[in-house]
Formats: C-alpha cells, structure tokens, sequence
C-alpha cells in the first residue's frame, strides 16, 4: 500500500486553496494537473463523462489573473470540481446516466452548482452515475462500469460511483455526489473517502425527485474539514427546495477544530441480523475499540431490535421513480438499464393504499430511530457488511442479484435506513482489509445534528488519519 503524501499528488481542497491564496499554486496548474490525472486514469476506472478542459483551462486563467491581483471570489477560488452527472448543469448537458438523457442540456443551475460557482469553483466535467441514480452498483451503459481505484476490477460502489473515483483516485480535490439510498456512502466506503450525507433539506435539492423523502445532495471529499467547508458553502434554504433547512448557526468547519467534549456512543456490529464480512467486523469493531481508548467516548455495544424497512425503502423508490418515469419512458425501455427498466415495469404492482402505508411506516421507523439518539450522541456501525465485488457485477456472490423491486438495496442494509428517517450519516475510512481495500465506519447523529457528526469524525481522522494512503496504481 502506497502511502506516499508527496505534493506531486492532487492537493485537499483546503490545501489548494490556501496555496492558492498564498500564490504557491494557480489555478491553471491546478486544472492542468487535474485534467493529466484524467487523461492517466479514466479510460481504466470510467470516473468521468464529458470534461470540459477548455472551458475549465480559460476559467483557470481568468481566476489566476485574480488571485494574483490579490482578488478571490470566495473560499474555492480556482479549486476544480467533478460533479455527478445527476445535477442540472447550465448550458452543460446532463445526462443523468441515461441512454436516453444524452441530448439532454439544462437552461439552469441547480442551486448546489450556483453556490459552488459563487464560491470560486471551476466546473472541471461531470462524473459517472448508474442511471437516473436507481443503483449501488457501478454498472452504466453511459459511461461504462465504474471501478475501483484500489483495484481496478472491482466496484466502486455507487450511484455516486465517478464522483468516489475521481477523490480517491486524486483526479480532482472533491466532487458532488448524491444519496438516495447510500449512494455517497456506499462508493465512499469502497473507494476509501469521507462521504456525508447530511440531515434531509441540509443541501437543497433541485429539480424536484419523486423520492424527494429520501434523496440528499452532499460532496464527497478525502478528509472531514475539507467536507465541512464544503457544508458550510453549500447549505442553506432555497426557493428552489420547499425541505431546505434555516441556514446553520455555527461554522462546520470551526466546529471541527474544537475540541471533542464527553460523547455517549452507541456501538452496533450489525442491523437486521445481516451477516458481515468477518474481516469487515473486525476492522470496525478494532477501530470503535480504538477510538473508545482515545477520545472523550462512553461506548456501549447494542444489539437494536428495529425491523428491517426494506418494504417501506421499496416502495418509495419504486412507487417514487417507477411511476415517475414510467409514463415517459414507456416507449424506451430497451434503452434502459435492465434493472431500472424492471423497476419501471414492477411499479404497476403498486397502489395508492401501498403508497400511504409505507408513508406511514416511514414514520414509524424514524420514531424508532430518533428515540435512539435521547440516549446516545452517535451510532456507529459498518457502512457496508460487504468488501466491493467484480465491477461488471450487480450484485456480490451468495447476494439477491435480481430478487425483488430494489435488489441493490439487499447488499446495502446499513444505508438506506437513515436516509428514510433523514439523520445524518458520514462514512469515514478505518481500515483496510488484507488484500489492501478500504473498510468504511459509518457514523449516524441525530437529526440535524450535522456539525456534531462532522466534529466527531474530525476527532477520529486526527487520531487515525486515512488520507496519506493512496492507491497502489497512484505509485509514482
């Protein structure tokens, strides 16, 4: 395992920007270095789809011109960004991984891309994404399979799958990702970055999802202050998104360099008695056992008797995206992934009566799950009870492959659950298996409690920092 930090890999979006504001750096040579890293590694691990390398290379220049006049848009001056191919872009197509989205050129930003431009990013391309974001996987007939930068022959994980890449494979300093279902947190942990998918409204979303109940927007980032910065510039209400939160009252990245005060954590090796990984558990379960020794943490080991919601999960999903998309695309499903294109069919199995008692088992669960937390600050548990599987796969051997309307969401039980209640939930790299691939923490606070889930993990990276590790194929 490489763990060569030198400066001749990509910089930390911190990093960049304070060499770009001390003038050590430019934006030009930032983009440059981004855009050979492309050139290096996509064809291999299918991060990214459309780059824009003039338009990026010219927005450079004029940014460099700035910066060296001592003039800054805001705090990501010249700092380039791969964005999921899900979020509108303006003037710049928007396939949303879909054969039958490549036409497809948005006439406005969504408000995420406008808060990143106004902050001084650099629109670097967009990056991969399973279509219309309906899978954890990594399969796309738009970009071809994501792979994993770790080992090229597996998963990376999705649906946020080229935004993972393109981190962990220092392409670029951070991306834009969302999460439906774990599709920050799932490529995260099998590609070895931090990924939080904040509290629901945190980031607003737009243009409006059929399963806007579940669906979040967040970066994807390799350390914890760097994503706070990015909380910090991205959250906020918007006439745009009815769920978007009051702005915070605190500075996440200035919460995560306080220090941690006395924390009752709750432990749980599984949910719904899936079985995991043992090397899975017993990375997690060393590294709880480690930060239970380090830091200001009361640990208390659960075995929590929620039922599964896999049922409530699907019908959401399906009912939300099957029925949505449906109608539209009736007469193109032969140009549809497979699986989404049996989704869209499954979706007639579904009535309104089936709709509203999953609305209200929604709340049932969430009841459960926010009662947790008046007696615990954090939850931890593995992000994933599996290590990533073949690349070409949609789904792990011994798994549901095809069963069922969500058969993605059976290999990922330790997700989806909080994006049903809305809690926010970080995944954070703490180990790594033997044969050298990243194993994800997943780490849940209360409701709207973001910036104390960020300063714990802050916490955990300074005692167990990740970020020095690279990929071996990143060998110089």
């Amino acid at each position: 395992m490489n763990t060569d930090a030198s400066s001749s890999f990509m910089p930390s979006v911190l990093d960049a920007a304070d060499r770009i504001r001390q003038g050590t750096l430019t934006p030009v040579q930032l983009v440059e270095q981004s855009l050979e890293s492309i050139k290096t590694h996509n064809s291999t691990l299918n991060a990214f789809g459309d780059v824009y390398t003039e338009s990026a290379l010219e927005q450079a220049r004029i940014l460099t011109a700035e910066a060296q006049a001592n003039q800054f848009r805001g705090p990501l001056h010249g700092i380039p960004f791969g964005i999921k191919d899900l979020f509108s872009t303006a003037n710049l197509r928007t396939t949303r991984g879909s054969l039958t989205g490549l036409d497809n050129v948005p006439t406005q930003d969504a408000p995420i891309i406008r808060r990143l431009k106004d902050a001084g990013a650099i629109i670097l391309g967009k990056t991969a994404t399973t279509e219309f974001g309906w899978t954890g996987a990594s399969t796309s007939r738009v970009f071809g399979n994501g792979r994993n930068p770790w080992n090229p022959q597996l998963t990376s994980g999705g649906s946020s799958s080229g935004s993972a890449i393109a981190v962990a494979a220092r392409m670029v300093p951070a991306t834009l990702g969302s999460d439906g279902g774990g599709s920050v947190r799932i490529p995260g942990a099998f590609c070895g970055a931090f990924a939080l998918k904040g509290s629901l409204g945190r980031i607003p979303t737009w243009p409006w999802s059929a399963t806007e109940m579940l669906s979040h927007a967040g970066p994807i980032t390799r350390t914890v202050r760097d994503s706070a910065l990015l909380f910090d510039i991205l959250s906020g209400p918007d006439p745009f998104d009815h769920q978007a939160l009051p702005a915070p009252t605190e500075s996440y990245l200035a919460r995560c360099d306080q220090p941690l005060g006395p924390l009752r954590v709750a432990y749980c090796p599984t949910l719904f008695e899936t079985p995991v990984d043992p090397v899975i558990a017993a990375t997690v379960e060393a590294a709880v056992h480690y930060l239970a020794d380090e830091l200001p943490a009361t640990v208390t080991t659960l075995t929590l008797d929620w039922q599964d919601p896999l049922a409530t999960f699907e019908t959401l999903w399906v009912g939300g995206r099957g029925i949505a998309y449906g109608k539209s695309l009736a007469d193109r499903l032969d140009q549809l992934d497979p699986g989404f294109a049996a989704l869209i069919k499954r979706s007639a199995d579904y009535d309104l009566a089936a709709y509203l008692k999953a609305v209200q088992q929604r709340a049932l669960f969430a009841n459960q799950v926010h009662a947790l937390f008046n007696d615990y600050d954090v939850l931890l548990m593995p992000t994933m009870p599996i290590l990533p599987f073949a690349a070409d796969r949609v789904a792990p051997e011994g798994w549901p492959g095809e069963e069922g309307a969500v058969p993605w969401a059976r290999w990922t039980p330790f997700t989806y659950p909080f994006n049903i209640t809305g809690n926010p939930a970080a995944s954070l790299p703490c180990g790594f298996s033997p044969c050298g691939l990243p194993i994800g923490l997943q780490v849940i606070g209360r409701r709207f409690a973001d910036a104390q889930v960020l300063q714990f993990c802050a916490a955990v990276e300074a005692i167990a920092p990740w970020d020095q590790h690279l990929p071996p194929m990143l060998n110089p």
